[in-house]
């Protein structure tokens, strides 16, 4: 028996805040950004819907950063770049994994592939130039 999800104000602000924002939000950081405008909303109203929205396929993971899972509204294929320093989630439009590569795994493997997902790691160039200031100043 399939069950009817009721409109609500609150989970329309939930996929909105995910979907308007390119800063791939923590469920932390939805609940701050809308406690202000429904002063009634939970933590956990937050997190059950993000978890409704990523099995509708509206929203996806990117994954754990710095202890928080973070969301992205953007659900067509597209890889990320984490920052280790300051935890900030940047899309790569541009950046695919090769072309066939689901294919070899499954063939090599005997896995059914339904995705792949492409992250690379290391500093952003804001936490880099501030690296590089910190070395020369220790070094002066």
């Amino acid at each position: 028996m399939e069950r009817t999800v009721r409109y609500s104000k609150k989970r329309e602000a939930i996929l909105n805040a995910i979907q308007g924002t390119s800063c791939h939000p923590s469920a932390e950081w939805v609940y701050q950004q809308l406690k202000p405008l429904h002063p009634d909303l939970s933590l956990g109203t937050v997190y059950r819907n993000l978890a409704f929205f990523q099995k509708q396929g509206l929203i996806r993971s990117v994954g754990v950063v710095q202890g928080q899972e973070r969301f992205d509204g953007i659900v067509a294929p597209h890889s990320h770049f984490v920052c280790n320093s300051c935890g900030s989630v940047l899309d790569l439009p541009d950046v695919r994994p090769e072309t066939g590569l689901e294919q070899s795994v499954s063939s090599q493997y005997g896995f059914v592939v339904e995705r792949c997902e492409l992250t690379f790691y290391g500093l952003c160039p804001s936490c880099l130039h501030q690296n590089q200031n910190f070395k020369e100043e220790t070094l002066s």
